[in-house]
């Protein structure tokens, strides 16, 4: 939780969007073609997840030499492009997954994302909801939740909200929604509720720094000195080497 959590309140996470699609496992064509792509998609996603970028690609491009026309394996490939920092080719890898298949929702997702990143909101919009629009998307709190923090990053708060509400709704145990949803109704000034939020992470074992930072800001706002202190006793115990306990030492408060 502390990567993911991390990377989204700073509006920059790769590891939301690294799913590889259940359409990949349960695809009707079970030639021996296809059940070779799917065995190299394994093998390829393994690496991925490990971090062995390079090997992960070789990998993911045999794939496509296997089976030009599986979509997971563009889509696996652009993955591994974005976490290079290649942005136009993994761009390039999502569309033609898209254009293999136009209901891969995981690769709407990603490109979606990749969108989000460069700047392009509209068109990220448009991304996420072509995902949401796929019948029996298993992945909707996901999506949501990401398309919550582009809308957010994008100047629209109040779509941002409502869009991080209805993700919370459909997988409220899932900590980055609840931190984007609380960070977002703080910058609303909405300290009631962003105190709803942020207090069932900061009262479970995944709460953490940024997470407990956010809590003593809120009750701050909300002049509950008592709450407040409570919150620093937690981050001075648990994360005394943190960047944020040592605003706190400061007295570098959000404002």
């Amino acid at each position: 939780m502390p990567v993911l959590l991390g990377a989204l309140a700073g509006c920059v996470s790769h590891t939301s969007t690294s799913r590889i699609s259940d359409e990949s496992r349960t695809a009707p064509d079970d030639s021996d073609v296809r059940k070779r792509a799917r065995a190299r998609l394994e093998l390829a996603s393994s690496y991925y997840e490990n971090g062995q970028h390079a090997i992960a690609l070789d990998e993911a491009q045999k794939v496509m030499q296997v089976d030009p026309s599986f979509s997971e394996g563009y889509n696996l490939s652009g993955l591994i492009y974005l976490a290079m920092n290649e942005q136009n080719l993994a761009q390039n890898h999502f569309e033609r997954a898209i254009s293999l298949a136009p209901n891969n929702a995981d690769a709407l997702h990603n490109l979606g994302w990749l969108q989000c990143q460069m700047g392009r909101y509209a068109v990220a919009e448009q991304s996420f909801q072509r995902a949401m629009a796929v019948p029996l998307y298993p992945s909707r709190a996901k999506t949501l939740m990401a398309q919550g923090v582009c809308q957010a990053r994008g100047g629209d708060k109040a779509k941002a909200e409502a869009t991080l509400r209805r993700s919370y709704e459909l997988d409220p145990g899932n900590p980055v929604t609840g931190y984007s949803l609380a960070q977002l109704l703080y910058q609303r000034r909405n300290y009631t509720w962003a105190k709803f939020y942020i207090r069932r992470i900061n009262n479970s074992e995944q709460a953490n720094a940024q997470s407990l930072w956010l809590g003593i800001n809120i009750e701050r706002r909300l002049k509950n000195s008592v709450a407040m202190q409570q919150l620093a006793g937690q981050l001075g115990r648990r994360f005394a080497q943190s960047r944020e306990f040592q605003n706190y030492q400061k007295g570098a408060f959000d404002e």
